[in-house]
């Protein structure tokens, strides 16, 4: 019961921060998003997989949302 009272708080919080967001950041954000999922995926769960698809796709992110 801790532990999901917790997430809540935490995931209203992390949507009120965004909310400050300039369409770059979340562009950033959305991208590691993305990209931490295809790196999971791809390389079967792999830690390195996702951080390595996070920064791929933060840097992607980024570039398109200039």
């Amino acid at each position: 019961m801790k532990k999901s009272i917790s997430t809540g708080i935490a995931l209203i919080l992390a949507v009120g921060l965004l909310t400050a967001c300039t369409n770059r950041d979340m562009g950033t954000v959305g991208g590691a998003a993305i990209g931490g999922v295809a790196g999971n995926a791809l390389t079967g769960g792999s830690a390195l997989g996702t951080v390595a698809g996070a920064v791929g796709g933060g840097v992607i992110g980024n570039s398109l949302s200039r």
